[in-house]
């Protein structure tokens, strides 16, 4: 059984300046719904958490970065938000902050400092002592998933499990693939593919098939990690260790979600717009709309 789940949310988000020079990307706001359907708004980083939580997952660690100081202040219950919505009449946004403070109140969380953006692949590898010799899920902090169901993560740990995997990802068929991890590899079973190549950003696409970040690894990728040479910006790419992993005749799969599923992804203001439209359309647009 996965226990614990690491979260990297160290990025800088230079991509979004200036809305992002005093506010961490992971905090910008996407659109959701209250339990009592009334339209809300809640950082993606909150999204990402509360779907790992309702998914049975307990223990988290944050891997932030400097200036990442909000992050850890709205995970810090603060009962007098709650009494202020209720004042303003909000009482469906206070109940639901209160779900979501009752929710860190029954999880363990523990936050780790990245001092320098030194890759996505690095933020991993320093959450090691958290994860120590255990499996884990790997989420990235700055983008989500939304279906019908809400059932990927289930979808991913089935597969992780089912097929003995060292490593295991998300994939979804991308039109601009370039700026993404792209994976080759065998379809073993409807929806679930063998994964024989893995590359960061490539300039020339082999396929459409881009990893999606969310993870779930043998504690193996550690070893990757510190096997992995940085790229040219300096930065420790996970892709890069999980190529490693194959290099090593490891199992590395991959799940295909159809496309009933919807990637909000933030790192970019094109995407951040893709994300709110995404977002209003499945939790607050009106039939008649």
């Amino acid at each position: 059984m996965i226990r614990k789940v690491v979260i990297p949310a160290a990025g800088l988000g230079t991509r979004l300046f200036p809305a992002t020079k005093e506010q961490p990307k992971e905090m910008l706001p996407i659109f959701s719904s209250t339990a009592n359907g009334e339209m809300s708004v809640k950082p993606v980083l909150q999204v990402v958490f509360e779907q790992l939580y309702d998914a049975g997952l307990r223990e988290f660690c944050y891997v932030v970065g400097r200036g990442k100081r909000d992050i850890e202040d709205h995970f810090t219950p603060d009962p007098n938000c709650v009494r202020a919505l209720e004042v303003m009449g909000r009482n469906g946004q206070a109940s639901d902050l209160e779900n979501f403070y009752e929710k860190l109140k029954t999880s363990t969380v523990m936050w780790v400092n990245q001092p320098e953006p030194k890759g996505f692949g690095n933020a991993v590898l320093m959450a090691q002592p958290f994860v120590q010799n255990e499996r884990c899920l790997v989420h990235a902090g700055d983008s989500c998933i939304i279906s019908k169901d809400m059932d990927y993560i289930k979808k991913l740990l089935d597969a992780y499990e089912r097929f003995n995997a060292d490593a295991a990802f998300i994939v979804l068929e991308i039109e601009n693939p370039k700026q993404y991890g792209i994976i080759e590899g065998d379809e073993v079973k409807t929806g679930i593919l063998k994964v024989k190549a893995a590359v960061e950003k490539p300039e020339k696409p082999k396929t459409n098939l881009a990893i999606m970040a969310m993870y779930v690894f043998h504690p193996v990728i550690f070893k990757a990690l510190e096997a992995t040479k940085p790229d040219k910006k300096g930065e420790i790419q996970l892709t890069d260790a999980i190529q490693k992993l194959i290099d090593w005749g490891l199992n590395v799969y991959a799940v295909k979600l159809d496309k009933s599923y919807a990637h909000l992804d933030i790192g970019s203001p094109e995407r951040y717009w893709d994300a709110l439209t995404l977002s209003y359309q499945r939790f607050c647009r009106r039939p008649s709309e």
